[in-house]
């Protein structure tokens, strides 16, 4: 029974997809034009940027006299609620868990978004556990995070492989740990002449089946 260690955002669901809606409706809110979306989606560097960092840059640019506060729980609510788990990726994860694979979730973030991301989203269903970076105390691509995560569910690491969209944080990992992973390139060329990808491909229903399959 091998490990499948997974990431969460832009792997097991749509982060970027659900930031993309919740942007154009939150701009429309404020009366900003529909082209201000791809400026919104550059500071936020596809989930990278400090929410609060965020949040001030909203502001400035549209003289919001909401406090940052508000605007970061509604970066937090607003993205959450536009969240889903795809029911092929659901049904994915049920096959491989058929086939005698175990998914553990290995996340970077903060412990209270991450895991309502798992909860409510249904993620919880079908995973055996998870791993978050801000209660592990360290982050991919440190190997020490596949290593709890393996701890987690009393599992060896020898055997898993590692999924996700990150080069650096889960490919890297990966490399770093001596684990065989499927990049997940959402259109991207590999960016990183140290290490690569076992595979690439375009969503986690196809790295799903490689991993089966190999």
């Amino acid at each position: 029974m091998p490990l499948l260690l997974l990431d969460l955002e832009n792997t097991l669901i749509d982060r970027s997809g659900a930031f993309r809606t919740w942007g154009a409706r939150f701009l429309a809110g404020v009366g900003a034009p529909p082209a201000d979306l791809d400026w919104l989606l550059s500071i936020d560097a596809d989930g990278l940027t400090d929410r609060w960092d965020l949040a001030d840059a909203i502001r400035g640019r549209y003289g919001l006299l909401v406090p940052s506060i508000d605007l970061v729980d509604e970066l937090h609510e607003g993205v959450l609620a536009h969240t889903r788990l795809d029911p092929l990726v659901a049904c994915a994860l049920r096959i491989a868990d058929d086939a005698g694979w175990v998914p553990v979730v290995v996340s970077n973030g903060a412990v209270r978004h991450q895991e309502e991301l798992i909860r409510r989203t249904g993620v919880d269903r079908y995973v055996a556990d998870w791993v978050i970076s801000e209660e592990a105390g360290v982050s991919k691509p440190n190997p020490r995070i596949f290593a709890l995560a393996a701890q987690r569910v009393r599992m060896p690491l020898r055997r898993a492989w590692v999924v996700g969209d990150s080069p650096e944080a889960d490919i890297g990992g990966a490399a770093a740990v001596g684990l065989p992973s499927v990049w997940l390139h959402r259109g991207r060329r590999w960016p990183d002449p140290r290490f690569a990808p076992t595979h690439a491909v375009e969503s986690l229903i196809a790295a799903i089946a490689l991993v089966l399959a190999g």
